[in-house]
């Protein structure tokens, strides 16, 4: 059977990357990004300031040298990883499935991809945000712009959208397959669990627009009250992490990475930790990103090179920044059997 009389589509989705590392592209890039009104929740006008007086004229300088480090003859890290994803799931689910990699912000769009699989004449769509756990600035706006573009065409198929999978049995056994080699080689002192920050006020849940309590407390176990709360999902993966791993309550911690501007994020943060577990006597520290299913900017760059520098300036010995899980065979699997469970077609009624 070919692609063209594939049954099933399945629309991978991720952030989404520049163009190239120029400033112009990487520019570009931001524009498109911050100007998601889920990304920087404020009023639209001040939105708009804030990117063109204050974001736009500086930031695409520090980020275009960011990129340039961790840059490929075949591209972006991000891109690179998607691409091979995409290929490897191909294999994994068969000539019944087409699966098409869109991205949030820049190219391969979500509508181009959504377009290839209208064209292909599927049966459904499956689109699998890759964001493990809930934000409204990352999972909400992937699925909204997926439901934005499946809207435009006038046969509309099917459309599932899978759900947050932050403990996901097959995504936990898959973080673990990518991260215990690693680890029984380094040997390290200490597992930091490096999640990517949000602001305060987009935490899920009206009561926690106020201010976060910024401690574990609220977040030892998912309950009525933090359902949709990327804070609480992000200590849930670590825990079954830890556990597939045999880690103890000592042997790992948790901190967030990425923050931006003044506004209160959440809490506590990596660079800080870092400094907290050098002056506790860690020497060798190993550092797990499981908010990304694929290495990136704030991996590579961010952990890999600038954590690592941080690191050692502290008196650390080593930093190893384990891989994400990329197309790593177990993630394939993983993802193979989520796409399969929301594909299948209603029983009879």
């Amino acid at each position: 059977m070919s692609d063209t009389s594939a049954r099933t589509g399945v629309l991978l989705v991720n952030l989404g990357t520049p163009a190239s590392p120029s400033r112009g592209d990487v520019r570009s890039f931001l524009r498109e990004f911050l100007g998601d009104p889920r990304v920087l929740d404020m009023p639209a006008l001040a939105r708009h300031l804030l990117l063109e007086l204050t974001i736009l004229p500086f930031r695409p300088r520090t980020a275009a040298a960011a990129y340039a480090k961790i840059w490929s003859d075949a591209g972006s890290p991000l891109a690179v990883h998607g691409r091979a994803l995409t290929a490897s799931l191909g294999k994994a689910l068969g000539h019944d499935f087409r699966v098409e990699l869109g991205m949030r912000y820049g190219n391969p769009a979500i509508d181009a991809a959504l377009a290839r699989l209208s064209a292909a004449e599927v049966e459904r769509v499956v689109a699998v945000p890759l964001f493990p756990q809930y934000s409204s600035a990352a999972w909400g706006s992937a699925a909204e712009s997926v439901y934005r573009g499946a809207s435009a065409h006038w046969d509309v198929a099917p459309l599932s959208v899978v759900p947050p999978f932050y403990a996901h049995p097959g995504y936990v056994r898959a973080l673990g397959a990518v991260s215990r080699s690693p680890l029984a080689e380094f040997g390290p002192d200490h597992v930091l669990m490096s999640y990517h920050g949000l602001p305060e006020r987009q935490l899920s849940g009206p009561e926690s627009r106020l201010q976060c309590p910024g401690s574990t407390g609220c977040c030892d176990a998912i309950g009525a009250g933090n359902t949709r709360c990327y804070r609480a999902h992000c200590f849930a993966t670590s825990r079954a992490l830890a556990g597939e791993l045999g880690l103890g309550p000592g042997d790992y911690s948790v901190a967030f990475q990425s923050r931006m501007g003044r506004i209160p994020w959440i809490r506590p943060f990596t660079d800080q930790r870092l400094i907290e577990l050098a002056d506790s006597g860690v020497r060798r520290l190993a550092v797990t990103c499981p908010s990304f299913v694929a290495d990136c900017l704030e991996t590579v760059e961010e952990i890999g090179i600038r954590g690592r520098e941080q690191w050692r300036k502290l008196g650390g010995d080593d930093l190893l920044l384990v891989p994400c899980l990329n197309s790593h065979p177990d993630w394939v699997d993983a993802l193979a059997n989520l796409v399969r469970e929301f594909s299948a077609p209603p029983a009879p009624t």
